[in-house]
């Protein structure tokens, strides 16, 4: 029997241990290729953020490259799996990749603000929110083209959190808004309780109808048509909620980095 073949008996757990004990390059490719399916799966999962610099294909390849270097970093004595923690350091290798890129073209930027200041006009001539069609009608622009601006807008907003969630752990590793399984939410996205505790802490300051879009969007997994049928509002109205919801979280977090920066952080709030 190969050595490969010796290793299909044993557990993932199993393999790190060994490997820790040997530094076999044998049982460390065997781990690598028994996680790049978690590579490939966070690689199309945020392949929003990154296609207008990398391939798919690229990002699986730096995805692999984390893994090894996670293997030799990686401590089994710290209660965390070994799932979770090479989950983070990729999706922080992607955040990274994001962060040097300005991946918001300028042209994506301008559309946004045209977006936000045609609702605005709108509003104040209707009185009300107005609909996604007489936004795209006072532009003369298609729906496809206005959906495309409002979804990099809301990539762009819930990574501009994940930056400043990512200064909170040191800069090590990017985090994530709560998404998914309930039960696994504080081991899979949060890398420690401190965290965890200040946004919440910055959720429950939000207005009602922004924490609910919030669960909607992150818990719940609705997009933001979905989530104007549930409020009943139009679709523009969500996403302006959505990302002055994101904008406080931001600047929640960047005062509690200020803080800690500056030593006034002692404990879990």
């Amino acid at each position: 029997m190969s050595e490969q073949g010796a290793y299909q008996g044993k557990t993932n757990e199993e393999l790190l241990k060994l490997y820790k004990e040997t530094g076999s390059l044998d049982i460390k490719q065997e781990i690598v290729m028994r996680y790049i399916y978690l590579v490939k799966s966070i690689a199309l999962q945020m392949r929003d953020i990154y296609l207008s610099f990398y391939q798919v294909d690229d990002i699986i390849n730096e995805g692999v490259i984390a893994i090894m270097s996670a293997i030799d970093k990686f401590d089994m004595e710290k209660n965390v799996k070994f799932e979770t923690y090479i989950s983070k350091r990729i999706k922080g290798m992607i955040i990274d990749l994001a962060r040097k890129q300005d991946w918001v073209p300028r042209s994506a930027r301008k559309s946004i603000r045209d977006i936000e200041d045609a609702v605005t006009t709108l509003y104040n001539k209707l009185g009300y929110y107005p609909s996604v069609q007489e936004v795209t009608s006072h532009l003369e622009i298609t729906p496809e083209k206005y959906h495309e601006a409002m979804r990099k807008a809301s990539l762009f907003n819930v990574l501009s959190l994940d930056m400043a969630l990512a200064e909170a752990q040191g800069n090590e590793l990017g985090a994530q808004l709560p998404r998914g399984d309930r039960n696994e939410q504080p081991e899979d996205r949060f890398l420690n309780k401190e965290l965890t505790e200040v946004l919440a802490e910055g959720i429950r300051k939000l207005k009602e109808n922004e924490q609910l879009v919030i669960s909607l969007y992150y818990m719940d997994e609705l997009n933001m048509r979905q989530i104007a049928e549930v409020l009943q509002v139009s679709e523009p109205r969500v996403s302006q909620i959505h990302s002055n919801a994101i904008k406080k979280l931001r600047k929640h977090m960047d005062k509690f980095n200020e803080d800690k920066e500056n030593g006034n952080v002692s404990g879990v709030l």
